[in-house]
């Protein structure tokens, strides 16, 4: 990565971009853009997200995609209930609908796709966390799903998600008593993959202080390029087909998860990457890998 950070596209409402969208070499940054409402999804940044995977799914120079969001305090505080208040039973079938979809459009990704979980995620921001292939989280944030507290149930993948990352018996603890979940403890359950520490000089520096008024954390970010960019350096049609097998392949008896691995093995041997990694591999050089 060569540090060059490109902005492809930014997401328009009549009072704030909702969405960036920057490449940075191999990585693609989503920036969810609400820090005045926590990063609450409301339905143009769902879609804006829809729109935005879509578009990288077909960019064969980015390999892995990072979900930030804007400020210090949150990640995402889930749906716009403000939006949600004037919506009829309809409408709210629909926000349901779209949230599903914008869920499975990040699980469906090919690219591997990281949380950057730079603040507190609640309800929905919880489970677009779980929607994503791995999840970094800054120490002091918390996960909650909050949903059983207010009438309803996690409705965007969370009663699904959870219990298959973590157990069926832990993912009822969390979700029938609302408990939060810190990122030492995520990271104890499997949840969290890696927890980055905020030191003291950080937290008084004038760059904290302006990303708490809707900047972005900057050792989060830098721990999650470091991970994307070695993540980046495999066969980007490998990364698809090792995600696919182990994803459609969960669920399945060992020996139809089998079958699906060896479908997805023979994928890629006749592919130009392949030969390359084996060329490179003989040559004892860094292979240059397109996606072919």
């Amino acid at each position: 990565c060569d540090g060059e950070v490109i902005m492809t596209q930014s997401v328009d409402t009549q009072t704030e971009q909702v969405l960036l969208v920057e490449k940075e070499g191999p990585i693609a940054w989503l920036k969810l853009n609400r820090p005045k409402v926590m990063n609450c999804l409301n339905r143009e940044l769902l879609k804006a997200i829809i729109a935005a995977l879509a578009e990288l799914a077909e960019d064969r120079s980015i390999r892995v995609i990072a979900i930030i969001g804007a400020g210090t305090k949150a990640f995402c505080a889930g749906a716009d209930l403000a939006e949600r208040k004037g919506m009829t039973q309809g409408d709210t079938l629909d926000y349901i609908t779209l949230i599903q979809a914008t869920m499975r459009a990040i699980e469906k990704q090919p690219q591997p796709v990281i949380a950057a979980i730079n603040g507190s995620a609640w309800g929905g921001g919880f489970e677009l966390a779980l929607a994503c292939d791995l999840r970094v989280m800054v120490e002091g944030a918390q996960l909650r799903l909050t949903e059983v507290r207010l009438g309803i149930i996690p409705g965007a993948g969370g009663t699904q998600r959870l219990p298959r990352l973590i157990g069926k018996s832990k993912a009822k603890e969390l979700i029938l008593t609302s408990a939060a979940v810190t990122a030492r403890d995520g990271h104890h359950i499997g949840l969290i993959n890696k927890v980055v520490n905020i030191d003291d000089g950080y937290l008084a520096s004038e760059e904290f202080k302006a990303a708490t008024n809707g900047g972005f954390i900057n050792p989060l970010m830098i721990a999650v390029r470091t991970w994307a960019e070695e993540i980046a350096q495999a066969a980007p049609l490998s990364l698809k087909q090792a995600k696919y097998a182990i994803d459609e392949g969960y669920d399945r008896d060992l020996e139809a998860g089998l079958a699906l691995e060896t479908k997805a093995y023979l994928t890629l041997v006749n592919s130009k990457d392949r030969q390359e990694g084996l060329n490179a591999f003989a040559e004892k050089r860094q292979p240059n890998y397109k996606g072919e």
